[in-house]
């Protein structure tokens, strides 16, 4: 499995334009196409009679994306490279294999991806400080600018290190968000009084004495609804114990009707409640939330427990509820 997290950016690209022969074999092929693509490009290439990938690409000079069925790779194209790939797909990384003019440079890319390990982001995901975090983050860009063999192209050098530079500048953001939301844990929680599906309003201050699990979604959101059978089964584990659900819509108040039919369509459990004011209804933007699916959980106190808790996909969740539970 490819490790989205510490990957370059293989979709950016530049702008000079490129002639690049591109070739490649692959034993135990899934699909007779292939697709190479940046934010910029995209190319589909048809496999000929013997069974071989060939095309002449006119793409600009920068880092692509090459997907063959479910499994894809990085490659760097760059004007007057002629590349020739083999593989075996049952071993797609394992095998991956270049030759000809800009080999030396994917050859490393593929390498690269075959020996990330997740391991080495323990530091950045568990930093408790923005101090800590800011030092997880040079120490692995010194790691992996350390690991630029010598002899490579100057300019895949230079872009290398930006777009790594650039991948983990979003991940020191993404962490920072994190950490921001942790100096909630233990507060009051804001409060709510939004339309209830079944009737009425509803507040938070109506679950007082119970835990609160609160799934701040849309309709239109396909991550969000990606969740809802993992939430189910969720709730059903849960079910009899000191804890509600509650799945708060921030739809915006013209898709109303189309809230109110999806959750009788989807037959949603739990409390079913929406904003009043999508995005930028006081409880959303009192927790920051500017991405869903987002998920809280609020203990009987009324005091957070956690701003940014689990999905219900994740195997997090039940291990942090049962925690709860058995005490």
């Amino acid at each position: 499995m490819k490790k989205a997290i510490v990957a370059i950016c293989s979709l950016a690209s530049f702008t000079l334009s490129a002639q690049v022969d591109f070739s490649m074999k692959v034993a135990n092929k899934p699909s007779d196409s292939l697709l190479i693509r940046s934010r910029s490009f995209s190319k589909w290439i048809i496999a000929d009679k013997s069974g071989e990938f060939k095309a002449t690409l006119d793409a600009p000079d920068g880092f692509y994306q090459l997907k063959l069925a479910e499994q894809y790779t990085n490659l760097y194209l760059k004007k007057g490279s002629d590349l020739h790939v083999t593989l075996d797909y049952n071993k797609f990384d394992e095998t991956i294999q270049y030759t000809g003019k800009g080999a030396k440079e994917n050859n490393f890319l593929a390498l690269r991806l075959l020996t990330q390990n997740d391991k080495d982001y323990d530091g950045v995901m568990k930093a408790g400080t923005p101090e800590v975090l800011k030092a997880e983050i040079e120490k692995i860009k010194t790691k992996t600018f350390a690991s630029i063999p010598k002899g490579l192209d100057e300019e895949f050098v230079t872009a290398f290190k930006k777009s790594n530079e650039l991948e983990l500048a979003g991940l020191e953001k993404f962490v920072s968000k994190s950490l921001g939301l942790k100096k909630l844990n233990g507060t009051d929680s804001p409060t709510f009084n939004y339309e209830n599906h079944k009737g009425g309003t509803t507040k938070l201050e109506d679950f007082k004495g119970k835990y609160v699990y609160i799934d701040v979604w849309a309709t239109w959101c396909g991550p969000c609804r990606a969740e809802i059978p993992h939430l189910k089964k969720t709730e059903e584990a849960y079910h009899g114990k000191n804890i509600e659900f509650v799945s708060l819509s921030i739809d915006a108040q013209k898709d109303h009707e189309k809230w109110k039919k999806f959750v009788d369509e989807k037959q949603l459990g739990g409390v079913q409640l929406m904003a009043d004011k999508d995005w930028n209804s006081d409880f959303v933007t009192s927790y920051e939330i500017q991405g869903i699916p987002r998920f809280i959980l609020v203990g009987p106190d009324g005091k957070i427990v956690n701003a940014d808790a689990p999905r219900p996909s994740s195997p997090e969740l039940a291990q942090l509820l049962d925690s709860l539970f058995k005490q």
